[in-house]
């Protein structure tokens, strides 16, 4: 399959990052405010750590997480995208939706309107039959994005992440899911 480099969306460009993106993307993930609700803000090299495991998925899948720029003055806002989820659940093998916007950037609705139409290309051009998002607890921002795009809450398959420590209050997360039909149901009701 021919990777899909770019969407548009009424707002954004969602498009591969590019190398000149490093520096407001590791400002980004240096903020401690955005990087709340993960284990601990990035460096740059750990920035730029992502946005290479970023590109191989990419290289292996033909999709991943696009940097969001915005149409009416160019500039680098966060990112949001699919990918293969990277670790075993109950909910596994799945692919997943996920965004981080740049603080300046949020609460404009660009998450909502960026994960849509990820959701588009992963129903509509990849044929997913669903996908998942998930979330610390705690993050009600990201789970309030999950619910404006259509997805619903799965208590069932809540878990503790298993790439967090025990003691970790982060470690518990829930699980949002939406099907092709129920994005179709979305769509057309």
């Amino acid at each position: 399959m021919e990777p899909i480099l770019q969407l548009e969306s009424a707002r954004l460009v969602m498009r591969q990052f590019r190398d000149e993106d490093l520096a407001d993307f590791a400002a980004m993930s240096a903020d401690p405010q955005v990087m709340r609700y993960f284990p601990a803000p990035l460096s740059r090299l750990e920035s730029a750590a992502l946005i290479g495991r970023v590109r191989g998925h990419f290289a292996e899948h033909g999709y991943g997480l696009w940097a969001l720029e915005r149409k009416d003055n160019g500039a680098f806002i966060g990112f949001t995208g699919l990918g293969v989820v990277g670790f075993d659940a109950p909910f596994t093998p799945a692919v997943e939706i996920g965004w981080r916007l740049a603080r300046e950037h949020w609460g404009l609705g660009y998450a909502s309107e960026a994960a849509w139409t990820a959701l588009r290309c992963g129903f509509d051009r990849l044929g997913l039959k669903q996908v998942v998002a998930f979330a610390t607890r705690a993050n009600e921002p990201s789970q309030k994005v999950m619910q404006a795009i259509g997805m619903h809450h799965d208590p069932d398959g809540d878990f503790a992440h298993p790439r967090l420590a025990s003691d970790d209050p982060l470690r518990d997360h829930v699980l949002y899911r939406i099907t092709r039909e129920q994005w179709l149901q979305t769509l057309h009701g």
